[in-house]
């Protein structure tokens, strides 16, 4: 059955232990989808490595979690290396890779708070004033475009390429992509590139990696209530009037699909995604 905060047990009250004996590094998880992931992992068993982009807030989570902690910009080649030397001098071998750490493009711009309250007014309305359009391809500078795919597409890559060196067969990737990758959605359109590159990495890593048992999945997740996703909460109500569940998803609804997909539970599944998301998909 299932006891307090949807952890799974045992009739004799244990916790299930799915993953017990596992060595698991989570990128991004000082916070947020990352954090409730690492969180899962540790309850069913697993030793785990907490990445972030701050040694100090990757310290915080893994010391709640009774883990350890590793610092790195998984957008830098040189910085992800670093950081599989340093988890090869705690553990010899990890079980679980979890590509995680994403932006969300708007941190740090000063006016996507105002054109997302531009957005929810023009659908209250029903009309679709040209101030809330802005945000599109022509606002995607060089810049941000790089920035997008190097976090998102280099980083899974970075971190999958130092894993699999350290990877017993039998192992799982778990890459966390979006259904913006698999549906799209304007004004948004290096995020969901950088996406839908990621379903098309899991799928051929899948290929590459199956005569080991390295079992590589993603999972894409509808809106879930975030850091990431609160700067759009005056959308929120227009995104639960849209999903079928008649709500946004919460971080565990994203974690338990990750402690599935890295357990025997999940041993004949590999070049899957998984897209937790109410149904949202259906109505659009």
């Amino acid at each position: 059955g299932y006891g307090i905060r949807g952890v799974c047990y045992r009739e004799t009250g244990e916790p299930m232990n799915r993953l017990e004996g596992k060595t698991a590094l989570v990128t991004g998880a000082a916070r947020g989808l990352g954090a409730r992931i690492a969180e899962r992992f540790a309850e069913e068993g697993a030793d785990v490595i907490i990445n972030d982009l701050s040694l100090t807030a990757a310290e915080a989570t893994a010391k709640r979690l009774g883990g350890r902690a590793v610092a790195a910009d998984v957008s830098d080649s040189a910085s992800v290396g670093g950081m599989f030397e340093s988890v090869a001098t705690m553990t010899d071998h990890i079980d679980i890779l979890v590509n995680n750490a994403g932006i969300s493009g708007i941190e740090g711009d000063n006016d996507a708070q105002e054109r997302i309250r531009l957005r929810a007014e023009a659908l209250a309305s029903g009309a679709e004033p040209a101030e809330a359009l802005t945000g599109g391809i022509l606002d995607v500078t060089d810049q941000k475009w790089r920035r997008m795919l190097a976090v998102h597409m280099d980083g899974t890559f970075y971190c999958c390429r130092g894993a699999v060196p350290l990877m017993p067969d039998g192992g799982a990737i778990i890459n966390l992509c979006s259904i913006m990758g698999t549906f799209g959605r304007g004004a948004g359109v290096a995020y969901c590139a950088a996406k839908a590159g990621i379903l098309g990495f899991t799928r051929a890593l899948a290929h590459e990696l199956a005569p080991r048992n390295i079992r590589v999945n993603g999972i894409a997740p509808g809106w879930i209530r975030t850091d990431m996703t609160e700067p759009m909460a005056p959308l929120h109500p227009f995104l639960e009037a849209q999903t079928p569940m008649g709500r946004l998803g919460q971080p565990d609804d994203i974690a338990w699909c990750a402690v599935y997909l890295a357990s025997q539970e999940a041993n004949f599944m590999t070049g899957q995604t998984l897209s937790p998301n109410g149904g949202w998909y259906m109505s659009q």
